[in-house]
């Protein structure tokens, strides 16, 4: 293939093309969804003053009763990513650029991907990161306004026992007036290495020879990238206006490619670039959304 203007145009449309199919075929795979509030961006960072609050009908007697947001200022700042592939300018004249497909596709699918590597990431280490109240964002004594001191962390190994004690306390949650918040979980988060146990959970129709009550009162999620913490598990609800996560995108993933021969880097490595870039970040919402467990109690 004669490496010109007009050739290397088209490859950048086809590469553009597959870059495309990638990313759809990445959020269709993406699990950050369940978990993640997508929110836009317009600047560096964003601050989250509205955290704290759940609206709650009251009876109306006299004038309305103003419920003021808590002036709290958790701030979510975006990072820049990026993704690079270098195409060696000899395989384009030999025209095997073909051998490139899949990894320009897997671009795009990683592109997708990011988000959830983002969001799994902060969600193992809200043992030990801050959220809006200043408190860890899995801690025993989360506190809202004068709402009573509650818990959304335990250190209990996954099991029957532990999973019906997570759900009890998501449940039992009030907000500041010390009304219940209505939250019911529905989704248990595991690593690999907990997916048999939460199984059994949550799918058998007997454990230990007795009637499983808690057959279907969740849905499972195995998350492969969660597998550094592996007895790490996590029980979220997820079928509310807001998520346990915020994503928070600045600029979505876009493909940008560096191709003309008389460029710098084409003339010093013989080679183009293909790549992807976004900017975005993902932080810490409702703290009530979710519990999580270490899973290392001895």
């Amino acid at each position: 293939m004669q490496v010109n203007q007009a050739t290397l145009t088209s490859l950048n449309r086809s590469v553009n093309t597959m870059f495309s199919k990638g990313l759809a075929d990445g959020k269709e795979k993406a699990k950050y969804k369940r978990i993640c509030t997508e929110v836009p961006s317009t600047s560096k960072e964003e601050t989250y003053a509205w955290l704290g609050k759940f609206p709650k009908m009251r009876e109306w007697l006299g004038e309305r009763i103003i419920q003021n947001l808590m002036s709290y200022s958790y701030i979510i700042k975006n990072k820049k990513w990026e993704d690079t592939i270098g195409v060696s300018r000899d395989d384009i004249e030999d025209d095997n650029i073909g051998m490139y497909g899949p990894m320009f596709k897997m671009l795009g699918v990683s592109a997708e991907e990011h988000y959830d590597d983002l969001a799994f990431e902060i969600l193992m280490k809200g043992f030990e990161k801050r959220c809006y109240d200043g408190q860890y964002f899995f801690d025993t004594d989360h506190r809202d306004g004068e709402g009573p001191i509650q818990s959304n962390r335990g250190s209990a190994p996954l099991n029957p026992d532990s999973y019906q004690a997570a759900r009890v306390k998501i449940m039992n949650l009030q907000d500041e007036q010390k009304r219940s918040l209505n939250l019911v979980p529905d989704l248990l988060i595991v690593a690999p290495d907990n997916e048999a146990t939460g199984r059994k959970i949550l799918e058998a129709d007997q454990i230990d020879g007795t009637s499983n009550t808690l057959k279907n009162t969740a849905e499972l999620l195995v998350v492969p990238a969660l597998s550094t913490k592996p007895k790490a598990w996590y029980l979220a609800c997820t079928k509310y206006p807001l998520l346990p996560l915020i994503l928070q995108i600045r600029r979505k993933a876009e493909f940008r490619s560096y191709f003309n021969p008389n460029d710098y880097h084409c003339f010093m490595n013989d080679e183009f670039l293909f790549g992807a870039d976004s900017r975005d970040n993902v932080g810490y919402g409702l703290w009530q959304l979710i519990y999580g467990s270490t899973g290392d109690q001895i």
